[in-house]
């Protein structure tokens, strides 16, 4: 047991490589984002995220966007606490049965016009969990679906371009 202390103490710390993404790759995909969100929106852009029964991998990448590297906030993206503020619902995960009114009850507290975004590959089609009892279905299964973004997880700069697309076709559509 000592020897294992003592190795801990005298250890050098464990660091985690920087994100590979380029802080100018970054800063483009972020700034094009916010152009076109204060363009469409001429505010922020509102995020709810919903986990329907995940393992949390894409939570995780979703996460990193509030993150230092990101900064989601600086590109005017803001995510909410509530349904009814919210003008995108990203919803992780296959639909458990547990979470099925749930998140039909959220997508109906969500104000028109609303978004939905099906994260990772268990939202678009439930992942290594499709033959589980315990599984509904995919999110297009429970709710309509308006993009659907691959990956297992899809990395966070792929979150913002596909926010990009999605804001792309929010300009030319009114409401649901």
């Amino acid at each position: 047991m000592r020897t294992l202390i003592l190795k801990s103490l005298f250890a050098k710390p464990v660091t985690v490589p920087a994100p590979d993404a380029s802080a100018a790759a970054l800063d483009e995909v972020g700034r094009a984002l916010e152009d076109r969100v204060r363009r469409v929106y001429g505010r922020s852009l509102s995020i709810r995220e919903v986990d329907a029964g995940s393992c949390n991998g894409c939570e995780l990448e979703i996460h990193a966007l509030n993150n230092a590297v990101y900064d989601c906030e600086r590109f005017g993206l803001k995510f909410v606490a509530s349904p009814r503020h919210a003008d995108v619902l990203m919803v992780t995960g296959p639909v458990a049965r547990n979470m099925k009114v749930a998140l039909e009850r959220t997508f109906a507290a969500t104000p028109d016009p609303k978004f939905v975004v099906a994260v990772g590959d268990c939202a678009a089609g439930c992942g290594v969990f499709g033959e589980s009892y315990a599984v509904v279905g995919s999110v297009d299964q429970v709710i309509p679906v308006d993009l659907t973004l691959r990956g297992c997880p899809p990395r966070p700069i792929d979150l913002l371009q596909g926010l990009i697309a999605l804001v792309d076709k929010a300009s030319g559509r009114t409401g649901r």
